[in-house]
């Protein structure tokens, strides 16, 4: 997801800046093997390990990481679009039934009461934001049929995001602080605003204050989540992960409204910044991650 969103990013920046847009086709390749060795990686613990993805699928928190999945092909046909159209729409398609069926079951099992309210968990939001990235990603889909798919999704997303959002916002202010592995998705909060923006821009063509709105809220949460974040104390390990997609949608979103502003030096030295510190972000990760890898620590524990 986040390396997806770092291409469509770099990708926005060629049309903003006029970067080469090599840098965006690369990330983009870099995106795509990742994801086959990922999903290549899970099919194999899925069919040694049936119980163990049962039993991830069915817990309160981790059931709602299955969106990530949905949500990576989701951006990957955007990727894969500008290759091939046809490749593109049938991948998106895919990731739409996919996102649907998985959101279906998400509502379902909450709506099924008793949930420990300690339990809402940045991640509860993934699957509502899953169903925003259909419009994200399928906002100008040819298909005759794709418009009300769009606005369907927009629709459920916008709303269990939403509700979602105020539940996870009342745990945090409520209840005992977040384990330090899962404070890095606290950068989650922001996701439902910037890819909202970008589902929205998408759907109606144009940036009203609405969708200004939904831009500055979420650059206003990101800077206030940050300083509480992006601390030393706060061990590195695969769940740090979990900032880069939200990061991804911020910068893709302010590229979006920098690219509506016509050039205001602005609104570009703030995509640009965003841009640049998403870039690190991810560079870092990426490394970080390798490291842990190739040591034998990644997995540990």
């Amino acid at each position: 997801m986040g390396l997806s969103g770092l291409s469509l990013a770099w990708r926005g920046a060629h049309q903003l800046f006029g970067v080469d847009p090599r840098v965006a086709q690369g990330i983009g390749i870099v995106a795509i093997v990742t994801f086959l060795l990922l999903a290549g990686g899970y099919l194999v613990k899925w069919a040694r390990y049936p119980a163990a993805v049962q039993a991830e699928f069915r817990h309160p928190i981790a059931g709602n990481f299955f969106g990530t999945i949905t949500i990576a092909i989701l951006l990957l046909s955007s990727i894969v679009g500008a290759y091939s159209e046809m490749t593109g729409q049938v991948i998106w398609t895919t990731g739409a039934l996919a996102t649907v069926a998985l959101t279906f079951v998400i509502a379902h099992r909450l709506l099924q009461g008793r949930v420990d309210p300690t339990h809402a968990a940045p991640a509860w939001l993934i699957p509502g934001v899953a169903t925003l990235d259909i419009a994200v990603a399928g906002g100008t889909m040819p298909m005759a049929w794709a418009h009300e798919a769009n606005l369907f999704a927009v629709a459920v997303g916008t709303v269990m995001a939403l509700v979602f959002f105020v539940m996870i916002v009342s745990r945090v202010v409520h209840h005992e602080p977040l384990p330090a592995g899962m404070v890095p998705s606290l950068i989650i909060l922001i996701a439902p605003f910037e890819v909202g923006f970008l589902a929205y821009v998408n759907m109606v063509q144009h940036v009203d204050m609405f969708a200004a709105m939904l831009f500055y809220f979420g650059l206003f949460l990101f800077l206030a989540l940050s300083a509480k974040v992006f601390r030393k104390s706060i061990p590195f390990a695969a769940s740090w992960w979990a900032i880069s997609f939200p990061m991804a949608a911020l910068a893709n979103a302010a590229i979006r409204y920098a690219g509506h502003a016509d050039h205001n030096t602005v609104l570009d030295g703030i995509a640009g910044l965003l841009l640049a510190a998403l870039t690190v972000a991810i560079v870092i990760l990426f490394v970080r991650t390798l490291h842990r890898l190739f040591t034998g620590r990644l997995l540990v524990g």
